[in-house]
């Protein structure tokens, strides 16, 4: 297949999850968010990890504040920064160490850079849509396939039920998960 014919395959998928996400009240959202944490939490692999890579949720994503917080308690927590075209990681230290960022308008830890990618147990990855391989479809800049090629953290997808498919697009490009949780 072209790329030409991949990339208008992503656009629409992209069009078509985020009508989805539109059916979801705010409940739905905590609900399922809840419950896709409840069964991290309970991974044997999440419990031993000692260093995690999480996302500040936007609203239409699953909701990953309260996970933040309460994970902090006990596991260094990495979020991540947008600065130009790539994600920077930086620790988090608290919800009031945090700024909105320029480009997504979410909150962004304050801080020096983390670099020691290969510390990072897992990385929880956001994403618009999933597969039942596994394969991951993003907002299309790349931010998450870029960082994910430099590390060997297991790579665990996360999504609302809306945004599991049977097969979503991909090309050579696209980094695939470990495993996807979906609530």
């Amino acid at each position: 297949m072209q790329n030409s014919d991949i990339n208008a395959l992503k656009k629409e998928f992209r069009r078509k999850v985020k009508e989805c996400k539109l059916q979801l009240s705010e409940e739905d959202k905590i609900l399922k968010s809840k419950k896709v944490f409840a069964q991290l939490s309970d991974m044997e692999i999440f419990k031993k990890a000692k260093i995690v890579m999480m996302y500040w949720s936007m609203s239409d994503e699953l909701q990953t504040h309260e996970a933040v917080l309460n994970f902090a308690k006990t596991k260094k927590i990495i979020l991540p920064v947008v600065q130009g075209d790539v994600l920077e990681l930086r620790l988090f230290n608290g919800i009031e160490n945090m700024e909105s960022g320029a480009s997504f308008g979410i909150g962004e830890p304050v801080g020096k850079a983390f670099t020691d990618y290969q510390s990072i147990d897992i990385i929880i990855v956001p994403g618009v849509a999933f597969d039942k391989k596994n394969n991951r479809l993003g907002r299309g800049k790349a931010f998450y396939d870029k960082l994910l090629k430099e590390t060997t953290a297991l790579k665990i997808g996360l999504c609302f039920d809306v945004q599991l498919f049977d097969e979503v697009p991909y090309d050579e490009l696209d980094v695939k998960m470990d495993m996807v949780l979906c609530g």
